[in-house]
């Protein structure tokens, strides 16, 4: 993987400290050639690999980086599903019917009159292959080398110990895309602990890293001990624990895990891109 990874949370306003910062920037990006000039400033810098959630203005992003191939020659994206507000907002317009005649391809109502939810239920697997088909679509010719599911899914399956689903996921990613899978969590530990129970060696695991311990459920220390002894792929994700750590203090951190493959980070300005990324480059 890149060492450096381009996120989207700053295009669709999440700040994990300050509702005033969203505000702001649900306002500047609130078009789709605002989120497009800060990606072709990214890519101008080197950075070519953008890791984003299927929110439906990705679609409109996607459609950009088709029409336009030359600008994108070598970009990457790492898709993160499912993106949950909008399938939550989509019950809320459409009821839970309409939503998935909306996301769901295929006549998945053929599977009720089968069986109904019991049915269903038993053949959930085949449910999932049907949800990340419906949310790939919009990725169709664009290099998508590494599939991700979301933290709120991931840590929802780990809660239930539903660990059967992260080994169809793998092993369809793998079929189906030719790329691999990751996975996003809250507690990195115990979801490894999970994926090597299933037979998932070496996974690709973004999580929470930092100095203070934001958001590293199972606590510092753990973690910190799994990056030094156990073997997997991480990606360090909110490393500046939303603010309250300055970028250098926070990767100077991260330097001594070499086992971290790369740094995921958000911004919306060239300098503070290229501050980061140099940062990044320097310490890892």
């Amino acid at each position: 993987m890149e060492k450096v990874l381009f996120g989207d949370n700053q295009f669709f306003a999440v700040n994990h400290l300050s509702d005033e910062k969203s505000r702001a920037q649900s306002i500047r990006f609130k078009d789709d050639a605002s989120i497009i000039r800060v990606l072709d400033q990214a890519i101008s810098l080197g950075i070519d690999t953008f890791m984003c959630t299927t929110h439906d203005r990705i679609a409109n992003i996607c459609d950009h980086i088709r029409k336009n191939p030359a600008d994108y020659n070598g970009f990457k994206i790492y898709p993160c599903m499912p993106y949950a507000h909008k399938y939550a907002n989509a019950v809320t317009e459409l009821g839970i019917v309409g939503t998935i005649k909306q996301y769901v391809p295929g006549n998945i109502f053929g599977t009720f009159a089968k069986g109904g939810l019991a049915y269903l239920n038993k053949d959930f697997i085949k449910l999932m292959q049907l949800l990340i088909d419906a949310e790939m679509k919009m990725f169709a010719g664009i290099q998508t080398p590494v599939i991700f599911i979301q933290n709120v899914l991931v840590d929802m399956i780990l809660g239930l110990k539903m660990y059967r689903v992260f080994a169809e996921f793998d092993a369809y990613i793998r079929k189906k895309y030719n790329s691999e899978p990751g996975y996003i969590t809250m507690n990195m530990p115990a979801l490894l602990d999970a994926l090597n129970s299933v037979g998932i060696e070496n996974p690709i695991i973004c999580s929470s890293i930092n100095k203070i311990g934001f958001r590293m459920s199972g606590g510092k220390e753990m973690y910190e001990k799994y990056l030094k002894e156990r073997e997997f792929r991480p990606i360090a994700m909110q490393v500046l624990a939303a603010g309250a750590l300055r970028p250098k203090e926070a990767i100077e951190y991260l330097g001594q895990f070499p086992k971290i493959e790369s740094v995921l980070f958000g911004a919306s300005s060239k300098p503070h891109i290229q501050e980061t990324k140099s940062l990044i480059e320097s310490c890892l």
